[in-house]
């Protein structure tokens, strides 16, 4: 998220946290570059009054390649600003935004907004996603296998949509942690290894046959039963 006002940054971590999505924040353009070449990410929520420069140069800048980092065309970006105009709205979507919403804004929106950008990494137009007996209602926040519903944390959640986003791949520990996790997750910590385990408990129940296996050394994936 970059944004200059430290009020809404807060609020909206909080409220994409609770709907499982980790958020780093950046205040200026200088930070949000900095934060790209660290680290992949998957979607960005861009105002265009920053302190240090435009978000539409910033943008222009993201989609020509010129940052040169992590960040690429795949990177789907939500222009989140006052500025209401059609003209704006147009040279935005031109300079590369994926979405436009024009502040002030109802959080549910940008929840919907959000969800349906990040669909298309899963090759999916619907809210809800299915895998065999899985099925994840990312609207409502969701999870079941067949017909019983999963009591899921945030974390849980958010690990299981990241399994399922990338079905039959090997998903590291680094990369649950980069993308479930924020910025100040501890990267000696054992929470992944600690999330999958409950997760994949959670998953089996008392007789079922458990769905996610773990490959020694390199991670994690959904067993091909679970289709």
């Amino acid at each position: 998220m970059v944004e200059d006002e430290e009020d809404l940054v807060e609020a909206l971590r909080f409220g994409l946290a609770r709907a499982g999505y980790a958020v780093d924040a950046a205040y200026d353009v200088a930070q949000a570059t900095e934060k790209l070449y660290a680290a992949s990410y998957d979607l960005m929520v861009l105002d265009l009054n920053l302190p240090d420069g435009d978000g539409m140069d910033f943008c222009r800048a993201i989609r020509e390649g010129a940052l040169n980092g992590e960040a690429g065309p795949d990177l789907r970006i939500l222009m989140l600003t006052a500025r209401d105009r059609l003209a704006d709205r147009v040279r935005g979507l031109d300079e590369g935004a994926d979405d436009y919403l024009v502040k002030p804004f109802a959080f549910p929106e940008l929840l919907a907004r959000v969800r349906a950008l990040l669909r298309r990494d899963s090759g999916g137009g619907s809210a809800v996603w299915t895998y065999g007996e899985l099925r994840l209602d990312t609207s409502r926040h969701e999870a079941f296998r067949a017909d019983r519903r999963l009591r899921l944390t945030p974390k849980e959640f958010g690990v299981l949509r990241y399994l399922m986003s990338r079905p039959g791949e090997v998903v590291s520990t680094e990369e649950l942690l980069e993308h479930v996790w924020d910025e100040h997750a501890d990267p000696f910590t054992n929470t992944v290894r600690v999330t999958v385990g409950t997760l994949r408990r959670k998953l089996s129940g008392d007789d079922e046959e458990p769905l996610i296996e773990t490959l020694v050394r390199r991670g994690y994936r959904l067993r091909e039963a679970a289709r």
